[in-house]
């Protein structure tokens, strides 16, 4: 095991593994490393950790020192004047008339070498270009020539998924893509849709290849002849993500059924001729889809003011505050005197019931006398004041009735009531 720290560059997704020496990197700080172009200035992806020696490449090259202040503040100067390089070099191209289009420009650490970057349609001379920039800049100038996909790396922006591009966020190398993948997910051809920002096909291509090559090994082929729980027929087409087809049967003039993989007895794989292939009489099993587990708890409903169903979390109320909540549905179609009627019934307390006592043998006729004289008042007592808030409720209604005023008869030019001129 070797003992190296992960280190990005400007502009790249790459790693790539340095010797830390007796230095200790924390991922994200900067540091300057020793490359084959000198010194540069780089950023640490992950710190110190042990990987196997067959994954470095001998020699190891260390890491010079952590960034400092002072470091930093040459690197924003190189920032500086590779934009300051990028217009001058723009100048100097319309100025040869050199049919070619500048990229990106980098300069090294130390400033000792400047990258022009560009694209182009075929070969181009540059050779008085270069003479003309080395003598504004005074230093070392190599102009390389990149393809399409370089050029949406460098630049970055947004595909067509809405997020930024693969290549310029995680991608460390293209991979090879091919019409053929399109074709084996089902895609549409249009090079418009399966095209990325570079015009290119879009990496992500790649992406679930592997899933769907797995997925036609499994599945049958178009065209195919196969039996189904409904009878024989021909796919007409494959789903192969679902691993669905959809058949149609020789028995019958509806539209294609769908049916799973597992509905379906292949009888011949893609196309060609039915002869000399018998029809099994016993046909496939459906396929019957696993019934969705109930959920643990119940359903909880609401008690409405319109009346419902008592929850079992719901707390117990008290026998009066019930028969309330009923004489208040109750009392939703009455009048207002009817309400108001039970609505003072309800605010007065509760009679506890009387249980009438049976005298015992040793009681004398007198006080058998006198207790019925008292139940009889009772009783009356009670009978007139159940009888007085219905009549002082009857009274109150007679008195609106009696002030209310009468309606009058519009002048418009509807029709007269019968009997008058």
């Amino acid at each position: 095991m070797t003992e190296v720290i992960s280190v990005r560059f400007r502009g790249g997704c790459k790693t790539y593994y340095f010797d830390p020496g007796q230095l200790t990197v924390s991922a994200g700080q900067h540091v300057i490393v020793e490359t084959a172009s000198g010194h540069e200035y780089a950023q640490c992806s992950e710190g110190n950790h042990q990987v196997p020696e067959q994954s470095v490449v001998k020699p190891l090259r260390p890491v010079v020192r952590i960034a400092t202040d002072n470091d930093r503040r040459t690197d924003q100067l190189n920032r500086e004047r590779e934009r300051d390089a990028f217009a001058i070099c723009e100048k100097k191209i319309a100025a040869h008339k050199l049919e070619m289009k500048l990229i990106r420009v980098e300069s090294n650490f130390d400033g000792s070498k400047i990258i022009f970057f560009f694209t182009a349609e075929g070969r181009v001379d540059f050779r008085e270009l270069v003479k003309d920039l080395a003598t504004v800049f005074r230093s070392r100038i190599e102009l390389r020539q990149v393809g399409v996909r370089d050029e949406a790396k460098m630049i970055g922006g947004l595909g067509i998924c809405g997020r930024p591009l693969c290549c310029s966020q995680f991608m460390d190398e293209f991979a090879p893509v091919s019409i053929k993948m399109a074709k084996t997910q089902n895609l549409s051809l249009n090079p418009t849709k399966i095209s990325g920002t570079c015009g290119r096909l879009m990496c992500c291509l790649k992406y679930e290849q592997n899933v769907y090559e797995e997925a036609v090994k499994r599945m049958p082929k178009n065209d195919s002849f196969v039996n189904t729980p409904d009878g024989p027929g021909n796919i007409t087409s494959v789903d192969l993500l679902r691993e669905e087809v959809k058949v149609k049967l020789d028995n019958s003039a509806d539209p294609p059924k769908t049916y799973k993989r597992c509905e379906l007895q292949v009888l011949r794989n893609g196309k060609g001729s039915r002869e000399g292939i018998e029809i099994p009489a016993q046909r496939p099993e459906r396929y019957v889809a696993p019934e969705r587990m109930e959920r643990a708890a119940p359903f909880q409903t609401l008690v409405s003011d319109f009346g419902g169903e008592e929850t079992a979390s719901e707390p117990e109320r008290p026998a009066g505050e019930r028969k309330r909540s009923r004489r208040h549905r109750r009392g939703r179609g009455q009048s207002k005197e009817q309400q108001g009627r039970s609505e003072r019934q309800a605010s007065q307390p509760e009679k506890a019931e009387r249980v009438p006592v049976r005298p015992s043998g040793e009681t004398t006729a007198e006080k058998k006398a006198a207790a019925d004289r008292r139940s009889s008042a009772e009783a009356k007592q009670e009978k007139q004041r159940d009888a007085a808030p219905a009549r002082e409720g009857k009274e109150e209604g007679a008195k609106r009735r009696r002030h209310r005023p009468r309606r009058r008869r519009s002048g418009g030019g509807g029709e007269k009531p019968a009997g008058e001129a």
